[in-house]
């Protein structure tokens, strides 16, 4: 938890600009922000060498690049999957792999072109050692998917900037 205290309001309010759209220009985030272009491009540097922005990427659509499928896949497994990053990896439609507490071990968000591909994928999981079970839900509508708003030290959502 040491990087919340680190970072103060202005740092905050950078994070929740750049969520919007990481190609704002400097000058426009440090107007945002009541800084300079030279001091918000600083503060930015300095928020990606301590790893809170781990990588500036672009949001697409799923559905528009052929991957209209979602589903959420909870993994069983007869063994301790926390050494298995790579073997979930290597299946390109995994967007993302949680290991979890409960009675499943491992949480995988799918994107698939057709539900035909989704069930290939739930054969390549049980090609990975100690998975034993597959629990597959398919999401009908997405309401929203949003980034991490940064905590203020408060444990509060900071206000985005106007």
């Amino acid at each position: 938890m040491g990087m919340v205290n680190d970072m103060d309001d202005v740092d905050r309010k950078l994070i929740v600009a750049l969520q919007r759209d990481a190609t704002t220009a400097y000058a426009a985030l440090g107007r945002e922000v009541g800084l300079s272009a030279g001091a918000a491009h600083e503060r930015v540097r300095k928020l990606r060498e301590r790893g809170v922005i781990r990588r500036t990427t672009i949001e697409v659509d799923p559905t528009a690049l052929g991957r209209g499928v979602l589903a959420f896949v909870m993994v069983e497994s007869s063994a301790w999957m926390g050494d298995s990053a790579d073997a979930f990896a290597a299946i390109p439609e995994i967007q993302e792999a949680h290991v979890i507490a409960g009675s499943a071990s491992v949480l995988v968000k799918v994107r698939a072109a057709t539900t035909e591909q989704l069930q290939d994928v739930l054969r390549r999981l049980y090609s990975i050692e100690g998975v034993s079970g597959t629990q597959a839900t398919v999401a009908l509508e997405t309401f929203f998917e949003r980034p991490v708003p940064p905590l203020s030290p408060g444990g509060g959502t900071p206000a985005a900037p106007r």
